[in-house]
């Protein structure tokens, strides 16, 4: 039987493993999928076991996207690009480390009928999956990308990889057309952003990369003033997608029945 893991810190709300096994069943193959959590001085000895057959693929979710680099032999291009890894597997002997958060990006959006081009694009938050946004919406045509992280020194470390984009005080609230919601606050219920986007007007694409909970206070804000909102279940679901397929070799399904296993 083929081992397939999510890892992460904190991993309990990550719903990929309903997700892959109901399309590892639904193939009739013989593997599974679970979620384990790690500390950052088990990553090396986790890569390790892919190398001895013991696991056939890993997706990396917070905050691994990064620093589980340099255990890795060779990156793709999407990933050399972002400096950011969610998909792992074995190639000639060699782990490889993808990423597939750009594509699940991309056709959310796509899905949502939201168009980036010339749009004004400001981003909270400065992890892992940060690159991968920015260079969707790069890739989608928008005209300016701010970023606001409370640690100024991560937001930099993002500005290194992708140098057009501009930096935002946490607080300082700009103008924008779409604002992303890339940080954890709102993976508990009572978490909340602090930060006052009353006089932003409307017509405005709040999105949220967190899936579970479905609506987080920085969405409920949003719906609040008018806004369109999203959260990211369909980045989930087109990120594992691309994972699934790049894994079996099988495009899995998606319709209603597969959205309905992630409603929390």
């Amino acid at each position: 039987m083929k081992k397939y893991l999510v890892i992460g810190n904190p991993i309990s709300h990550s719903l990929s493993p309903e997700l892959h096994n109901y399309w590892i069943k639904q193939n009739g193959l013989d593997a599974i999928y679970e979620k384990k959590k790690l500390n950052n001085n088990e990553l090396e000895n986790l890569i390790s076991n892919i190398k001895q057959g013991n696991i056939n693929g890993i997706n990396v979710t917070v905050p691994f996207k990064n620093v589980v680099i340099p255990f890795l032999d060779e990156l793709s291009d999407e990933a050399k690009i972002t400096q950011s890894v969610n998909t792992i597997y074995l190639k000639d002997k060699k782990t490889i480390g993808h990423n597939t958060d750009i594509e699940g990006f991309k056709n959310a959006i796509k899905k949502i009928n939201f168009d980036f081009n010339n749009k004004k694009i400001f981003i909270l938050g400065a992890g892992g999956v940060v690159p991968s946004i920015i260079y969707a919406s790069i890739k989608m045509g928008s005209s300016e990308i701010l970023i606001s992280n409370r640690t100024k020194e991560k937001a930099e470390k993002v500005k290194n990889i992708f140098d057009n984009i501009k930096l935002i005080n946490w607080g300082e609230i700009p103008n924008f057309d779409v604002i992303i919601n890339a940080t954890s606050m709102g993976l508990k219920h009572e978490d909340k952003l602090n930060l006052d986007l009353t006089k932003i007007g409307k017509n405005k694409l709040f999105y949220d990369v967190i899936y579970n909970p479905s609506e987080t206070s920085f969405l409920t804000i949003g719906k609040k003033l008018g806004n369109k909102y999203e959260n990211g279940k369909l980045m989930f679901v087109y990120q594992a997608f691309s994972a699934f397929k790049l894994w079996h070799g099988i495009e899995p399904t998606i319709n209603n029945e597969t959205m309905k296993l992630l409603n929390r």
